[in-house]
């Protein structure tokens, strides 16, 4: 287990390392930038209260992608899932205004949840019934949800001259954790975060303790041996995508149930894609992806703080560093082990 830990650990490290080459090449102090991206953000509760906000959005993306990745999925559409999600929870909390705090709540997390799991199984129904590719069929369905949406917002749900839906009623809003912690005054993070948190404990518990995550993980390892086993792997393929667009459709809460109150089109700002990120940098591990989640935060809040200083874009590159050395890293380090494994068989097998 510390041995995979290395893998995201020199990733990390790597992309630090580079990436401070190129504060440097732009005539900056890496020293200087790093440290100000750390006092402003995890050195200070208000900027710990903006990484936590931007934090759980990537969070609840990056559990989609994890749990379509250990079942042998690539959901690329976790965009437009969140999307579909957050226009629900809009749409449901500006529809039921009348209904009180403890039904209302409860029902834009479902309706959101839904959307986006049906949003999702789309694509996972065409996998399953004629082997369309995921990759392909999932991100199209992004550029679907993105136009649709845009046209309910231009043209019949909006609010005139704005691109956002009505506020939805009071008993919708989810509280904000500075009325628990008065510490985070100002900052936006609210009760979604911890609705993300237990999420990756929740699919932790799925994923590892439950007969349908066996047979979910079964079919991400090897699909014949699943279907040899009498998995219905076709069935489990549209129920893992469906379940993966829910939660991405529950990022949605953060911005419209505990932020703005609204729906605001262009709001996930490619939250989606970097739940990718996420996911492989914690190699799939739901409680590990809260750390990277974490992490990704840190970096998007922190490039606020220090573009008087540097391009925006720095954190772009981070980011990307990041993800390829991850994979790199990822690959090498599975031929290492897989030798080595070849290298004990063959010693035992001569002896």
């Amino acid at each position: 287990m510390m041995i995979k830990l290395l893998v995201p650990a020199c990733a990390l490290a790597t992309s630090l390392l580079l990436g401070g080459f190129f504060i440097y090449a732009i005539g900056a102090d890496p020293v200087f930038i790093y440290g100000r991206i750390a006092s402003e953000t995890l050195g200070n509760w208000y900027g710990l209260g903006q990484v936590l906000f931007k934090s759980t959005t990537f969070l609840f993306t990056g559990l989609a992608a994890a749990l379509a990745f250990r079942t042998g999925l690539f959901n690329i559409g976790a965009e437009g899932q969140l999307i579909m999600g957050a226009f629900a929870m809009a749409f449901v909390g500006v529809a039921c205004s009348g209904l009180p705090v403890f039904l209302l709540i409860p029902l834009c997390l479902v309706c959101g949840f839904l959307a986006g799991a049906a949003w999702a199984a789309v694509p996972g129904a065409l996998k399953s019934k004629y082997g369309a590719h995921e990759v392909i069929t999932t991100i199209m369905m992004n550029f679907i949800a993105a136009a649709l949406v845009s046209y309910w917002i231009n043209n019949v749900f909006g609010v005139p001259a704005t691109v956002h839906t009505a506020p939805i009623a009071s008993s919708a809003m989810l509280i904000r954790l500075d009325t628990i912690l008065p510490q985070l005054r100002g900052s936006p993070v609210n009760l979604s975060f911890v609705l993300a948190f237990l999420g990756a404990i929740l699919l932790q518990f799925f994923i590892t303790r439950t007969r349908i995550g066996y047979e979910l993980r079964t079919a991400g390892l090897s699909k014949d041996a699943a279907s040899y086993a009498g998995i219905p792997v076709a069935s489990r393929s549209l129920l893992a995508l469906a379940l993966s667009g829910g939660l991405a459709g529950l990022g949605g809460s953060n911005f419209v149930l505990g932020y703005k109150h609204y729906y605001e089109i262009g709001f996930s700002d490619g939250a989606g894609f970097m739940g990718i990120a996420v996911a492989l940098l914690a190699k799939n591990n739901p409680l590990a992806i809260v750390l990277t989640a974490v992490f990704f935060g840190t970096l998007e809040y922190g490039g606020l703080t220090i573009n008087t200083f540097v391009p925006k874009e720095l954190v772009n590159i981070l980011q990307a560093i990041i993800i390829l050395s991850t994979i790199v890293l990822t690959k090498l380090f599975d031929k290492i082990v897989l030798q080595g494994l070849q290298r004990r068989s063959s010693e035992q097998r001569y002896a």
